[in-house]
Order: structure tokens, then C-alpha cells, then sequence
């Protein structure tokens, strides 16, 4: 049953289902190891428009905001293990793909002290990453994140085309790939 339904999702993507008229089909082949709990959906989904905190009290913003390129969105906390190992991964991947076409944006969910937060980025050597915070937990909540970390990919256009749930080597080279064949200039 589990193959039938791949099956199906991969004729889905092949065929061009998805609605922002991404090829998505080319993507599939390229997830291997962590790189497989990368669900790619069928059509893209909207984002929560609640604000969230920038960090340093610099202000609030959107996801809206972050339109324009490909933006891999991290909601984490501090207490989290998991988060606490994927971290510095996702700031290798902000240092070689960061930039015009792509960001890595975290998000720390719920309880997590601004203090505590750099803290945490100074422990495991991350200078590359934002310290947002969704403190109440809204856009954490609209986006069904169930659990940390959640990771999911934003289309330019600002919609959720992909999720992956639990951590992932976002430095391997299946990640590197995926997001290389995102950014390519024609897709």
C-alpha cells in the first residue's frame, strides 16, 4: 500500500501537479538518507500571516516579508536536543547557499529567553542564522508544527511546498542538491 501511494505522489510531481508550476518531479531522486523525510506536497499550501519577533527587538515581521526567494524555515527551542544538533548544519547551508535566491530562517517556538537563544547559538558556533522568535507560539500553531524541529521549504512566491519533521542532515549532500535544483535559474 505505502508503494502505491508513492507511486501515486511521484506520477503526481512527474505530471506537473504542482499549482505554482514548479517541476517538483526532479527533486524526488535526490532525497537520500535524512533527505527522505522531505514530503514534497502536491500543491503548494499557504503560510500563517501572524507576525513573529526579530531578534533583538528589532521589530516584528511576516513570512510574507521573506517573498521573493526560496526560504528554508526552521521553527526550533532552545530545550530541544534534536534542534541543538541540526543547528549547525542549517548554518552551513545558510553560508553556502545564502543569499538573493534562498535564506535559512529560524524560528524559536514558545518559551525561549532572547538571552537563551544567543546563548545557545554562541555554544554550538552559529553567527549566520536569525534568533526570531514566535513566542505565543501563533505561527507555529497555524502552520500545524507538531513537535521540533519542523522544517519547511517556502516557495518565492511564499507558500509551503515542502515539510520535513524531526532533524536532518540539511549539510549532506542530498540537501545541497535539492536546494541547488530550487534555486537553478529556470526552474
Amino acid at each position: 500500500m505505502k508503494k502505491l501511494l508513492l507511486a501515486l505522489v511521484y506520477t503526481a510531481l512527474a505530471s506537473g501537479a504542482n499549482a505554482a508550476g514548479e517541476d517538483l518531479s526532479t527533486l524526488e531522486p535526490l532525497r537520500e538518507g535524512d533527505m527522505k523525510k522531505l514530503v514534497f506536497h502536491l500543491e503548494p499550501k499557504p503560510v500563517s500571516a501572524q507576525s513573529f519577533d526579530l531578534a533583538d527587538g528589532a521589530g516584528t515581521a511576516t513570512l510574507a516579508d521573506y517573498q521573493g526567494k526560496y526560504v528554508l524555515l526552521n521553527f526550533w527551542a532552545t530545550w530541544c536536543a534534536p534542534c541543538r544538533k541540526e543547528m549547525p548544519m542549517l548554518s552551513a547551508l545558510q553560508s553556502e547557499f545564502g543569499g538573493e535566491q534562498f535564506e535559512v530562517l529560524t524560528l524559536a517556538t514558545g518559551r525561549n529567553a532572547p538571552a537563551g537563544i544567543k546563548k545557545f547559538f554562541d555554544e554550538i558556533g552559529v553567527d549566520n542564522l536569525p534568533r526570531h522568535q514566535d513566542p505565543k507560539m501563533a505561527v507555529a500553531r497555524e502552520m500545524a508544527v507538531l513537535g521540533l524541529p519542523i522544517t519547511v521549504i517556502l516557495d518565492p512566491e511564499g507558500n509551503e511546498i515542502a515539510r520535513l519533521r524531526g532533524d536532518a542532515d540539511w549539510n549532506s549532500d542530498s540537501a545541497k542538491a535539492i536546494i541547488t535544483e530550487l534555486i537553478a535559474p529556470g526552474s
